[in-house]
């Protein structure tokens, strides 16, 4: 409103004045006309405007005599007694009271000096306030308009914000506490309600993140204290008997515990840089070459059999695809009997590296849970296997930070097999070896 009222002041007195100004412009342009004509000669006593809107018209002797006019003007009198001097225009306003009503009227000497007729050309208008006074009003009105549209756009904004400022107050009652909380979600589909339900699926995510964050924490504590308990009591016994103790079965357990808890520990760190995106640059790799540098660095109890096809290439990060193989390997040394298969080969546009063993097997109702972070079924609750729980939940981070997937199935000798799926960088024919 501040900057809208001055605007339509100054505007309002910028359209007054242009008006003002074109239609002295007709009179003044039918004054110069008609003294060019009596300079010449060329003037009769009847006198044809040629300006539109002017249609009176009087050439005056300096005694008041008029000379020549038009028809509507009259020969009796002079319609102003305005006495210009020298060669300039003069501009006025009248209003006589007579049949001719109110004037707008500008008069001009033929010839400079007091000697000279005089012209006059006027155009009828309305009834006549000054100049001041019109722009006055044109200024009140353009004022009062807008205020009108200020009021009128400050009621509809404020309409339309309205869901926006329901919206603000019920997301400042969310909590990370309580993420239960959605926003009463409107009909239709307009933006409003469009951005009500982005914000809701926004705040279930949220939830659902803040429940697994939660999860996950407790998990690492229950882990990590199951070991510094097994520790501290091993320790403890030890100081009130130490004469019962056998100080390198002491320490053979203390250091399983200790490596355990580094293992945790370990595991927990690589979550931790996957979840902030630390992720290394990305190198064109061939899986049957990553494949055999990985195999000759493992001294597995049970031989793995490989199959595997050259020429298989995927955009990754070395450090992180190694990782989720030899997760994928152990897990199948944890658990089989007698047999470990390692298959790279080609699907259409995806590179396969599948992992077998001839253990028990997943159930398919756990083919999912197993991916959980410190998930372990019932045949591998026992802490003797050695794994943290966090093995498959790595792989699987890393797997889809490469847009890909991990899935379980049977295997061909009776156990589990671990699918992984990664989009191929180049097609390329490859070969076995």
């Amino acid at each position: 409103m501040l900057i809208l009222v001055p605007t339509a002041v100054a505007v309002s007195v910028i359209v007054s004045q242009t008006i003002s100004d074109v239609m002295w412009e007709a009179t003044q342009q039918q004054v110069v006309l008609v003294a060019a004509a009596v300079r010449k000669g060329a003037l009769s006593s009847r006198i044809v405007p040629s300006v539109p809107g002017v249609d009176l018209v009087q050439v005056v002797e300096p005694n008041g005599h008029v000379l020549a006019a038009s028809d509507h003007a009259g020969r009796t009198a002079p319609m102003v007694s305005a006495r210009p001097s020298g060669d300039g225009i003069q501009d006025l306003q009248t209003c006589t009271g007579g049949k001719l009503g109110c004037l707008r009227v500008s008069a001009l000497r033929v010839n400079p000096g007091d000697g000279s007729p005089l012209v006059y050309a006027a155009a009828r208008t309305a009834v006549m306030t000054s100049t001041t006074m019109d722009d006055t009003i044109l200024a009140v009105q353009a004022a009062l308009l807008a205020a009108a549209v200020g009021g009128i756009t400050w009621y509809v904004t404020g309409r339309m914000l309205r869901p926006v400022e329901a919206i603000r107050s019920e997301l400042a009652t969310t909590t990370l506490s309580d993420l239960s909380h959605r926003i009463a979600q409107p009909s239709g589909n307009d933006e409003i309600a469009k951005l009500i339900r982005t914000l809701n699926h926004t705040l279930l995510r949220l939830e659902r993140a803040t429940h697994a964050q939660r999860r996950f924490v407790a998990d690492a504590s229950h882990e990590l204290r199951t070991p510094l308990a097994g520790l501290r009591l091993k320790l403890e016994e030890a100081e009130m008997h130490p004469q019962d103790i056998d100080v390198g079965e002491l320490i053979h357990e203390g250091l399983y515990d200790i490596d355990r808890l580094q293992a945790i520990t370990t595991d927990l760190l690589l979550l931790t840089g996957l979840e902030s995106s630390a992720a290394g640059a990305r190198e064109t790799i061939d899986l049957a070459d990553l494949s055999y540098t990985e195999l000759s660095r493992r001294a597995d109890p049970i031989p793995v059999t490989p199959s595997l096809l050259g020429g298989v290439i995927v955009e990754a990060v070395p450090g992180q695809l190694g990782r989720v193989l030899t997760n994928l390997l152990d897990n199948a040394q944890r658990y089989a009997r007698g047999r470990v298969e390692l298959r790279v080969s080609r699907d259409g546009t995806y590179a396969i590296m599948a992992v077998s063993d001839d253990g028990p097997g997943v159930p398919v109702a756990d083919r999912e849970r197993v991916f959980e972070r410190f998930t372990r079924l019932d045949a591998a609750r026992s802490r003797d296997h050695g794994g943290t729980g966090l093995g498959l939940a790595i792989a699987d981070d890393i797997v889809r930070a490469h847009s890909g997937t991990i899935t379980i199935r049977d295997s061909a000798h009776g156990g589990a097999c671990f699918e992984v799926r990664l989009p191929l960088s180049s097609p390329g024919a490859g070969h076995g070896r």
